[in-house]
């Protein structure tokens, strides 16, 4: 009997569109032979929705107008509720990209509901989305990093003078700036002087209350590393060089400006696999990208992205992605693994994960209640 696995996707995200993207394209690639894929949409407005009819992309095109063609449910905590498509699946494949999805929110209520997930857990997943708590475990783990600031967005309106003058004191143009929990370049920009920083620095406070400025690299290379775990084993991918780093990836760079000949999403985008970099580099990168995938308790596939400067001796870590844009397929491909084979393994490690959990001790007997004796309005 094929098992029923649950494909999530959509959501209360600026990334809606390119979760849709990654969605449809694990239907379509899922083992048929094994599994029998069950597509789940959230829309922007955070209802939940499931049917065969999910499985094309026409019907998000005018969601309004075509939404009546899905069944709506509400994912609700009883297992004897017959219309929470969640109690009928084996496992959940999470192909969600931002809040709401990829930040720990998603996988929290999964952990409640004991649905096996394919993801990172709730802290992985909440510290691999805020960019300033993933470059503090990157520190932590005294790993390379550029130099960075942070502030939210109320300290930019009331210290704006004092923010500028720190950030030139402590960092060199060009300049990144970032919202913490943000991907797909949402709401990026890149600053060569102080009129362009403020300008950046007003961009990003649209979308998020916490903002990282980060040192950029001149001429730099971005390199791109994936990672997952197999019968208890990291591996990692081969390495893939996207465009040049002053070719700022903007949004429209990752998703849209694409080949229509390609399988579309993060694999249409321009890139050299493998990566040309030296031997010493490559073994920095997979070093790294293994002890970043331990130390944050990840699951599932990840990205983890790097910068090198120019002569391409140095090496940064730059971000972590926990549920990357087409699940990095396109990596995984020149070691053998396909796409059909890499969803497969996603689903096994989480059943599996989930099945560990109950090893825990997570009930504990006392008397405590006894002894208090029912005393009631007791304060210390």
């Amino acid at each position: 009997m094929k098992q029923k696995i649950g494909v999530i996707f959509g959501g209360k995200s600026v990334e809606h569109e390119v979760s849709i993207i990654t969605g449809l394209q694990v239907v379509e690639n899922i083992d048929k032979s094994k599994y029998e894929a069950i597509p789940i949409y959230i829309d922007k407005d955070g209802n939940w929705y499931y049917g065969e009819n999910l499985k094309d992309v026409k019907i998000f095109t005018l969601w309004e107008k075509n939404k009546k063609k899905a069944k709506q449910f509400f994912p609700s905590f009883d297992k004897k509720d017959g219309k929470n498509i969640l109690n009928k699946i084996d496992a959940l494949v999470i192909a969600m990209h931002g809040n709401y999805g990829e930040d720990g929110k998603l996988q929290g209520l999964l952990e409640f509901v004991d649905v096996p997930y394919t993801s990172s857990g709730v802290v992985g997943s909440g510290a691999g989305m805020d960019k300033i708590v993933m470059k503090s475990i990157f520190e932590g783990m005294d790993l390379p990093v550029l130099p960075y600031l942070w502030f939210n967005r109320d300290d930019w309106t009331k210290n704006q003078k004092e923010l500028i003058n720190k950030i030139h004191y402590t960092l060199n143009y060009p300049i990144f700036v970032k919202p913490a929990n943000l991907g797909s370049s949402i709401g990026i920009s890149m600053a060569k002087n102080e009129e362009e920083l403020i300008n950046a620095i007003e961009i990003a406070i649209s979308y998020d209350k916490r903002i990282l400025v980060e040192r950029g690299v001149e001429k730099a290379v971005e390199v791109n590393c994936s990672a997952l775990c197999k019968d208890g084993e990291i591996l990692v991918s081969t390495m893939e060089e996207p465009v040049k780093w002053e070719k700022f990836l903007s949004f429209e760079d990752k998703y849209i400006k694409s080949n229509s000949k390609s399988k579309g999403g993060m694999s249409s985008m321009s890139r050299k696999i493998p990566a040309e970099i030296s031997n010493e580099i490559k073994s920095h990168i997979e070093k790294y990208t293994k002890e970043i995938y331990r130390t944050m308790d990840c699951k599932g596939v990840v990205r983890i992205d790097y910068i090198l400067d120019d002569d391409r001796t140095k090496v940064y870590v730059n971000e972590i992605n926990t549920i990357p844009g087409s699940l990095s397929f396109y990596l995984w491909e020149p070691s053998g693994i396909k796409f059909a084979d890499l969803i497969d393994i996603l689903i096994k490690e989480a059943i599996t994960t989930n099945k560990d959990k109950e090893r825990n001790i997570v009930r504990y007997d006392s008397e405590l209640l006894k002894k208090l004796g029912g005393a009631k309005g007791s304060k210390r």
